[in-house]
């Protein structure tokens, strides 16, 4: 559900209330029951919310919601769109149950509402968001953000870093490493046997020979090189401007991105409300919507679906991928 206080609930439901994820998987909610109920009944929507607990099947007719609520005790009095200790708690409490389910095999997949870092913070848990904190409770090594829209797929180096940190934030292994996981999951999630990635530059012109910049004689080419040497179809640093116009064109299966807006631009410009996160190298399978909790529109009524939609399909893909690869 992601945090209470945002759009999550909203967009569940109005997602829930047509047909088309139906067709696909057996949703399932994780959050706080009375908070679907309150939405559902506020959108006017011809949906019923019907608790299931443990791992008992899902068995529900249409116009049925199957949510599952982890919390202890209903939530107390919040305010929508305000960031607050406990809803951020319940978020917490949400995605780990998510995750206990995704590992013991009882859910295929987990699609993530958007949560609040602030809120979060608030109650104690100190990530700096979902990619962070699914590493850990999965224990995972090593995993990353990638950004998927239309027929772009950004692979991210750093994700919230002030601009004017980045440079120094910047190491060859971190560049190595989005490469490493882009290769990863073209081959094991989306199938691709030998994908070309394209891997971005820093500065103008990929720094021009280090007139604009040596980011990319000291950095970001001994990390392609490295990445080549190991048998990646990685490119040398490509300036970002001609980059992501040559993979929408189908030039490289994907993009190495050094920084948030570098990707994230391109991304919104061709795919806006249907951009799905996609973090790599988990042992589950985890999306989420591209967009965050839009404190300024909660109970307005005007949240767009799209994203979440998206991430649902995506995530049935791969399970379906994954289940018939293992039988296989």
């Amino acid at each position: 559900m992601g945090d209470p206080a945002g759009i999550g609930p909203e967009v569940i439901a109005k997602a829930l209330a047509g047909t088309a994820l139906r067709r696909i998987c057996v949703p399932l909610v994780i959050g706080a029951q009375e908070v679907m109920q309150r939405t559902v009944k506020q959108l006017k929507l011809k949906l019923a919310v019907r608790p299931v607990e443990g791992h008992n099947p899902i068995r529900l007719s249409g116009g049925h919601v199957a949510v599952l609520d982890p919390l202890e005790r209903p939530l107390g009095p919040y305010k929508l769109g305000v960031a607050a200790a406990e809803t951020g708690a319940a978020s917490v409490a949400f995605i780990k149950t998510a995750v206990r389910l995704a590992q013991s095999e009882c859910i295929d997949g987990m699609v993530t509402g958007p949560i609040n870092k602030e809120a979060m913070n608030m109650a104690g848990c100190h990530f700096p968001g979902h990619t962070e904190l699914l590493a850990e409770l999965t224990q995972t090594p090593e995993s990353g953000m990638m950004i998927i829209g239309g027929r772009l797929k950004i692979m991210f180096v750093t994700t919230h870093i002030a601009i004017k940190e980045l440079p120094a934030a910047l190491t060859q292994a971190k560049i190595e490493k989005g490469i490493r996981l882009a290769h990863l999951a073209l081959t094991t999630l989306f199938g691709i046997k030998t994908p070309r990635i394209g891997v971005a530059a820093l500065n103008p012109h990929a720094g021009e020979h280090g007139l604009f910049g040596d980011e990319e004689i000291r950095l970001i080419g001994p990390a392609a090189r490295a990445a080549q040497a190991g048998g990646i179809l990685a490119s040398d640093p490509l300036p970002a401007d001609t980059l992501f116009g040559k993979t929408a064109k189908g030039d490289y299966d994907a993009v190495v991105a050094l920084y948030h807006d570098q990707g994230l631009i391109p991304l919104k410009m061709v795919a806006f409300g249907s951009c799905v996160n996609l973090t790599v190298g988990l042992p589950i399978i985890r999306t989420s919507v591209d967009h965050g909790t839009a404190f300024d529109i909660v109970g307005k009524g005007i949240a767009d679906p799209g994203s979440l939609i998206e991430a649902v399909k995506l995530a049935a893909s791969l399970a379906r991928r994954r289940m018939s690869h293992a039988r296989a």
